[in-house]
């Protein structure tokens, strides 16, 4: 019987081809709005999952933060040192790694060509703790840093840029306003977000200090590495210990510097897009409000114009059930075709998006997305063509088959 409906109500649909389309227009607008922010959505989650689990799940980051809103905060000032960080590696035994890194806009010259690029000044364990390595050549050894000599890691977009020939290794580059030699070139990552991150100069640490001066190197990033999984949490804690009693800050003053881990850094990111998608996913709603009233109304025509076909299904003993899942299982076809055109225009619209913006990830669709916009399509014709369904199966026969 079902089978036999299913025909029924694809009949009815293609007889009326353009009604269906325009009664259909509300869900597919509203699966294809849906669908397509979560393909985004999703698209950049991934990215940004992909590189933060790329630095291993024992990675943590500590960065200073000013608290405008706490009045001791704000009127303090807030760092965050080497010497900080050399501390924390001392006392805490969950440690494995560290690393300083300090950031800083320069504009690196070679020949004629000039280019505006972020000059990191970096640890002798950078490649350990960002899990970023040297494609050619070597990485800073230990003698550079006692050295604190003039030598440089660059990343392929500065190849690109200034146009570098071979041999690049042994190269000199202007950095600023100092010279430094390339000693390696890093690992192609890609962009991010339409930024290059091959757009970099690294100089040891020791050499980016004396250049700029103790007092740039005040609030910098520290990252570590954990010695294994089982250690973050531990770590952390020795760390918000160390460095409130380093900066001195009493019990009730919040702490002038934020410890984030990788799983806590997907967390962040995971909520701030997943709020994204309810808001969207709220607005869209009112599309499928108003396709789902649609099909109600043109069902409610579609009851009137078969008035005479209901009285004569019910004259040959067709109970009222039948009739009633003959329409419902219309009005949810309806619906489903909507739903299965939505999701395809969803997908097509989010690829087209991510390709229009320069860097931004391809888009994705999860099973659970596509799931979900026909789910969403389901429902909304269940719940729209209830009423005329029933509307349909409540019709008296003898009237039904008198009407003209």
């Amino acid at each position: 019987m079902i089978w036999d409906n299913l025909r029924i109500a694809l009949q009815a649909i293609l007889a009326n081809k353009m009604r269906s389309i325009l009664t259909t227009l509300g869900i597919i607008i509203g699966v294809a709005a849906v669908i397509g922010v979560v393909s985004i959505v999703q698209g950049l989650n991934f990215l940004i999952a992909s590189n933060l689990e790329g630095v291993g799940v024992t990675y943590i980051m500590v960065f200073p933060r000013q608290d405008l809103q706490d009045p001791e905060l704000a009127g303090r000032e807030v760092t965050l040192t080497y010497e900080d960080g050399l501390a924390i590696m001392e006392r805490s035994n969950a440690l494995a790694y560290f690393n300083p890194i300090f950031f800083r806009g320069e504009q690196t010259r070679s020949g004629r060509r000039r280019h505006p690029t972020t000059l990191l000044g970096v640890g002798p364990f950078h490649q350990e703790v960002s899990n970023h390595w040297v494609d050619q050549g070597r990485f800073f050894s230990d003698l550079d840093m006692q050295r604190h000599s003039p030598v440089c890691l660059i990343g392929t977009k500065i190849v690109e840029e200034l146009d570098l020939e071979e041999p690049i290794l042994g190269t000199s580059l202007i950095v600023g306003g100092s010279s430094f030699t390339v000693v390696g070139i890093m690992e192609q990552q890609g962009e991010m977000f339409g930024q290059s991150q091959d757009d970099l100069v690294m100089i040891p640490f020791t050499t980016a200090r004396d250049i700029y001066g103790a007092n740039a190197f005040k609030q910098l990033r520290l990252d570590f590495q954990a010695k294994d999984a089982e250690s973050v949490e531990m770590a952390k804690d020795q760390m918000i210990e160390i460095l409130r009693r380093r900066h001195r800050l009493p019990d009730d003053i919040k702490n002038d510097f934020q410890v984030l881990l990788q799983e806590e850094l997907l967390n962040t990111t995971g909520s701030i897009l997943g709020a994204v998608t309810q808001v969207v996913g709220g607005v869209v709603s009112i599309a499928l409000l108003v396709g789902g009233i649609g099909i109600m109304n043109i069902m409610l025509v579609s009851v009137t114009e078969r008035t005479r076909e209901i009285g004569v299904r019910k004259a040959v003993g067709a109970r009222r059930a039948d009739v009633l899942v003959q329409f419902l299982i219309e009005a949810v076809t309806l619906s489903l075709l909507g739903g299965f055109v939505g999701v395809l225009g969803g997908w097509g619209l989010g690829v087209l998006v991510a390709k229009m913006i320069p860097g931004f990830p391809p888009a994705h669709v999860p099973i659970w997305a596509v799931a979900l916009g026909f789910g969403f399509a389901a429902v909304v014709g269940i719940v729209f063509g209830t009423y005329p369904a029933a509307k349909a199966a409540a019709l008296d026969p003898i009237e039904a088959l008198r009407y003209e």
